[in-house]
């Protein structure tokens, strides 16, 4: 009988615990638990609870964390549990009303400590932009007018999505054995703070809400399909559930919880997915896709466009510290996504929305940072690992940041061939 490390009665104590704490966080604000796949009789037992005070939380996290030293968990759990409940206890400082400077915030959450990015990189990316869309008038205008080209119809939008999440999804299973049941449910919604949204409901299933408000575009769409189902949030629940759930029997994989390092990793991973199956030549691949729909997708142009936003990734970033650390005006912050990311009002208003919203309000460091992150472990990947093998583990093993900046610290191969993309709006979820 295979024996997994890190099931004995302290581990399986502690683990509730964690799942009861991560239950009664959204006691407090809805929307904190973003999964739950585990015993239905937790949730109800918190259910059945009065409204939980957030001071006892955060002690509560406190003191799970000063109990994982003298448990039977594996090392990787540990750390796991540690960086989470960190990240939970400063949730809970929070909800209390304690003030907590922004920056402190994000590092508790998401083990990153963030700074404003190089303006002299955003002022390169409008270099190499008005070089790739030559013409008169601002740049702004030209940028726009090629995103109105790139526009897809919404009596389209359903149609495309499904077009693409087939054609990643036969690309994924092939690198990444999926369980033959597992199923993407696609929805358009309205009137939401992102773009995207998965909803993993368990059993291998996922419902992904399109927010069709923003509008969408060709270029961005197989990035959107990839960050939600294939190889993206999708493709991790279902491998993590039938993997570290159900054979080793790791239950805190059950729950997933807003701002928490778990965020990060997951972000940073569906935001390089397009690029870990498909690579370069993303665009004409997805051009063909598209115009069996009979729709012209300019793939070259998007792709080398891409190739200077991704330079610009840090700008909303930026834009979240003048809001929260420097106590910026919102318009001043929307003038700056504005003038950076070459976005009109009306998409800056969209991008200060998520920034503004309490649950939210960190969120943006998950795609930033994580994107950076996990981009640079995965181009440093030792000789003899592919670039597939690379990312399975991002898909498989209970990874956290801080482990992730160990292990590049350490990598000394060559830099691979992975192209990293951008990103003008969070997709979350």
């Amino acid at each position: 009988m295979e024996v997994h490390q890190g099931t004995g009665h302290a581990a399986d104590t502690l683990v509730r615990e964690y799942l009861l704490l991560g239950l009664r966080f959204d006691r407090l604000i809805e929307g904190f638990v973003d999964a739950y796949t585990g015993d239905p009789a937790l949730r109800r037992q918190v259910g059945d609870e009065p409204p939980p005070d957030p001071r006892a939380l955060a002690a509560r996290a406190r003191t799970l964390r000063a109990e994982i030293a003298g448990s039977d968990l594996s090392a990787p759990r540990r750390r796991f549990l540690e960086a989470h409940l960190v990240a939970l206890e400063c949730s809970g400082r929070k909800l209390a009303g304690e003030q907590v400077p922004f920056v402190e915030e994000v590092e508790a959450y998401f083990q990153v400590h963030i700074a404003p990015g190089d303006t002299d990189l955003y002022r390169q990316a409008h270099a190499e932009l008005e070089q790739l869309l030559p013409g008169g008038g601002p740049l702004a205008e030209r940028l726009a007018a090629f995103r109105k080209r790139d526009q897809v119809p919404p009596e389209r939008l359903e149609a495309a999505v499904h077009a693409l999440s087939s054609a990643l999804r036969d690309r994924v299973r092939q690198q990444y054995p999926l369980p033959p049941e597992e199923t993407v449910e696609y929805q358009v919604v309205s009137d939401k703070p992102w773009s995207g949204f998965n909803y993993y409901l368990g059993g291998f299933r996922s419902r992904v809400a399109i927010n069709a408000d923003l509008g969408h575009r060709m270029s961005n769409l197989p990035h959107l399909v990839a960050h939600e189902s294939y190889p993206g949030h999708h493709t991790e629940h279902c491998r993590k559930e039938a993997g570290l759930v159900t054979v080793q029997a790791q239950e805190e994989q059950t729950i997933f919880l807003v701002n928490t390092p778990q965020c990060l990793m997951a972000e940073g991973l569906a935001d390089l997915g397009l690029h870990a199956v498909v690579g370069a030549g993303w665009g004409p691949w997805t051009a063909e896709i598209m115009a069996d729909l009979g729709l012209r997708m300019e793939g070259e142009l998007a792709e080398r466009l891409e190739q200077a936003l991704v330079k610009l990734l840090t700008v909303r970033q930026d834009a979240a510290l003048l809001l929260h650390d420097r106590g910026a005006d919102p318009d001043e912050v929307a003038a700056y996504l504005q003038r950076w990311l070459l976005v009109d009002e009306r998409r800056a208003r969209q991008m200060l929305r998520f920034l503004s919203d309490p649950l939210w309000r960190a969120y943006t460091t998950t795609y930033v940072e994580g994107y950076r992150l996990l981009s640079a472990w995965l181009a440093a990947r030792p000789a003899g690992v592919s670039l597939a093998e690379r990312y399975q583990r991002l898909l498989d093993e209970p990874l956290v940041p801080e482990v992730v900046r160990e292990e590049l610290a350490a990598d000394t191969a060559a830099p691979s061939s992975l192209e990293p993309g951008s990103r003008n709006a969070p997709t979350r979820g």
